[in-house]
């Protein structure tokens, strides 16, 4: 499985710049905030983690490009 540290500290710096939380993340996206964190420390790595990440990427936009 690819590795998705990169991902996840694109995400994690859009968290915190937007001020966005783990329990907001789980509500919007009908999750519990126990697999938001999870996922996104990457202490789970499994295809729905990679899901997950791929969809904030997406949903918010992000892009290491030009960084």
């Amino acid at each position: 499985m690819p590795e998705t540290i990169n991902g996840r500290k694109l995400i994690d710096e859009y968290l915190k710049k937007n001020k966005i939380s783990y329990s907001a993340l789980a509500t919007l996206y009908g999750m519990n905030r126990q697999d938001v964190a999870d996922y996104l420390s990457g202490r789970k790595q499994n295809p729905a983690a990679m899901r997950f990440i791929l969809a904030l990427i997406k949903a918010f936009g992000l892009s290491h490009e030009g960084k």
